[in-house]
């Protein structure tokens, strides 16, 4: 009788031990759900700063003031004062744009003195250093760019320009024609004044700024008849656009010059003739007929 009271007192210690070792285990079980439910969440809601969420309610409490020591999350791309609230951040106009709004700005920047030549409607180098000058005048940031304060600036700065302003016949003074220019159909270049006029029975239609060729590459002088067009072309010696190209002796033609427009006289050609106001041009080139005379003259 004794022996059988210790053998099912020694089943039921052993069956309370391992009642202990199994809930221990649950104990831990539930713990290792929780921190990973913890670092699953907060690797989800603290992208970009790391930070995990408070621990689920079944998990320990946490430490004293663990809340308050939490890094908040970062505010979303974009929307951050300093992105949206700064005025004047987005650019309006920079280097390599060319439209009307350019060659307004050209002229209000003519007016105040800061741009020295008539408006071609290109953004290049020449422009940019204007755009700094006026910048620099106002107390804004120098970065040759145009965005909404400087534009702003300007506008109260400056005057609406007239249409003289914005499409003056040309920069440089129109010189004598040379007598060959004074009858017929003629595109009359003079390299004295560094000027081309379409002239019609010896009256300008229009005139316009331009540039001539190297000592290396010089532009031929002499009376000559304009062979073909091409509203489109690349130079194959050179691999350069020349958009409005009239020819008048073998490769050398009237085109327009991205680089003359952008660098003015601080280039030069490999013997075209450059011109730098696109627009007027364009014009021209719907006017000029294939055998109209071409004189380059001093």
């Amino acid at each position: 009788m004794k022996r059988s009271v210790a053998v099912i007192r020694r089943g039921v210690v052993r069956r309370g031990v391992v009642r202990r070792v199994v809930l221990a285990g649950v104990s831990v079980a539930l713990a290792a759900g929780c921190t990973a439910q913890a670092a699953g969440t907060g690797g989800a809601g603290g992208a970009g700063g790391g930070s995990a969420r408070p621990p689920a309610k079944a998990s320990a409490p946490a430490a004293p003031g663990a809340a308050s020591s939490r890094a908040p999350s970062p505010a979303p791309s974009g929307s951050s004062p300093a992105a949206d609230g700064k005025p004047g951040a987005r650019v309006l106009m920079d280097d390599g744009d060319e439209n009307e709004k350019v060659r307004e700005l050209q002229a209000r920047l003519r007016q105040l003195g800061v741009f020295d030549r008539a408006p071609t409607g290109f953004y290049g180098t020449m422009t940019a250093a204007s755009v700094k000058g006026f910048q620099k005048k106002q107390g804004l940031p120098r970065t040759g760019t145009v965005d909404g304060t400087t534009w702003e600036r300007l506008l109260a700065a400056s005057r609406k320009p007239t249409a003289d302003e914005l499409k003056p016949s040309t920069t440089n003074v129109l010189d004598a024609p040379a007598p060959a220019c004074l009858t017929g159909r003629v595109l009359c270049v003079s390299k004295e004044s560094r000027t081309l006029a379409w002239m019609i029975d010896g009256k300008v239609v229009s005139s316009m700024d331009v540039r001539f060729g190297s000592e290396n590459t010089p532009t031929r002088e002499g009376t000559f008849r304009v062979g073909w067009k091409a509203r489109e072309w690349t130079s194959t010696l050179y691999h350069t656009p020349m958009p409005y190209a009239m020819f008048f002796s073998g490769g050398q033609a009237v085109h327009y010059s991205a680089d003359f427009a952008a660098r003015g006289y601080a280039g030069a050609s490999h013997g075209c003739v450059n011109v730098r106001d696109r627009a007027k041009l364009a014009a021209l080139f719907d006017q000029v007929r294939v055998g109209d005379k071409v004189v380059v003259h001093w």
